[in-house]
Parts: structure tokens; sequence; C-alpha cells
């Protein structure tokens, strides 16, 4: 049963990446009448918040793009840093949506990022106790049980995601429509980006809740 909901959560994950990639290719070529980049976007945003000690920087790559708490600064990847277009404007301002999370002492943000120090100690290793756990199970069953608390904080922190990135794509779409910077068929094109990324952290989560699940079912079955 778990191997064929594996496949399943695998087949809706392989399924919604490559629609929110094709999403973004199609919303690449629809350019901004404003004529606005996506670091000048955020950097609009930035100000319009009153936020004013957050840098906008490029980052190598694709599909990079991240608001770092740490030393506040809006990382987008060199295409939409430099594009301009809707898909652009679209990561451009949801990213911001995390800085003005930061700014505002949002509290799904707080708890998430409470949790990244205890994740990057333990993600490297958590498998391998998983692994070692089943093998085990007979003669060391607690070693599977700290398994499953670890990768349980994996899971809450994939849960605790949720309602972070839907609140910053809502707060980037609610801005770009209130100051105008976009045409109605740029901002339909930026809610759909938007709406299909949100969707790649749902399919995530549950899957994580799945796997969770599955491990704590081999430990409960253990004798």
């Amino acid at each position: 049963m778990y191997l064929i909901l594996a496949g399943l959560i695998m087949l809706v994950s392989w399924f919604v990446s490559n629609r929110l990639k094709n999403k973004f290719e199609l919303y690449s070529k629809l350019h901004l009448q404003n004529g606005m980049s996506g670091a000048e976007i955020a950097e609009k945003m930035l100000a319009d918040h009153g936020i004013t000690d957050v840098k906008v920087i490029s980052t190598p790559g694709q599909l990079t793009d991240h608001y770092n708490p740490m030393d506040k600064t809006v990382n987008l990847s060199e295409a939409v840093y430099n594009q301009r277009n809707a898909a652009a404007a679209a990561v451009a301002a949801h990213e911001c949506g995390h800085a003005v999370q930061h700014a505002t002492a949002y509290s799904w943000l707080e708890m998430r990022s409470k949790l990244v120090p205890i994740l990057s100690v333990t993600s490297s290793y958590v498998q391998w106790i998983l692994i070692g756990g089943i093998l085990l199970i007979n003669t060391f069953p607690a070693l599977l049980l700290m398994g499953i608390i670890i990768f349980a904080a994996t899971t809450v922190f994939s849960i605790i995601t949720l309602p972070v990135e839907y609140d910053a794509s809502n707060r980037a779409l609610a801005w770009l429509e209130n100051k105008n910077m976009l045409t109605s068929q740029e901002q339909d094109g930026a809610k759909d980006a938007l709406k299909w990324a949100a969707r790649t952290y749902v399919v995530a989560a549950i899957g994580s809740i799945a796997t969770l699940l599955y491990y704590i079912m081999i430990y409960m079955n253990r004798r």
C-alpha cells in the first residue's frame, strides 16, 4: 500500500513540477508593459512597505529564488533578476512577500525559522538512522524511534511551509494589484504561476506525511 501511495505521490509531484515549468515558460513570454525588471519590481515592493534594510541581489542558477532572513537579502535567480515579464514579476514579488513577513514578525515564518537550525544538523543523516532502525528493528527499536522523531521535525517544517508560502503569494499579488503594477492579463499570469508554485509545497507536505506514517507503522508493527 505504501509503495502504491509513494508512486502516486511521485506521479503527482512530477505532474505539478512539469506544469509549473510550463507555466513559467509561458508567462516568461508575457512581457510587462511597465518595462520593469524583476529586480526593480522587488525594490519597489520593499520601498512601498517601508523596508530599507533588505537588499535585492542576483544569485546563480534557475529557480534558486529565495529570501534569506539571516542577512536580509532577496535572492533572485539571474533570469528573474534581469527579465521583464509576468513570471519574473510574480517570483520577485513573492520573495519580497517573505521579507514583509519577516519585517512584520509573521508567526508562521518565525516558527519555520526556528526549525531551520535543527534540520540543517539532522537532515544529512536522518535517512541513515531510519534505514539502520529498520534493519535493527528487532534488536534496537529505539534507533528507529529516534529516526521517526527527527523525521517528524522535517514533516512539521513542510506543513508550516504551506501557510508561509501561500501568505507570501497573497501579499505579492495584493501589492501588484493595488499598485497597478501589471495589466489584467499580466496579473492573471502572475497569479496562475504562483498558484502552481504553491502546489509543489502541498505535494511535498503530503509526501512527507505519508512517509512519516509509513515509518510509524513499521515501528508499531515491529512485533
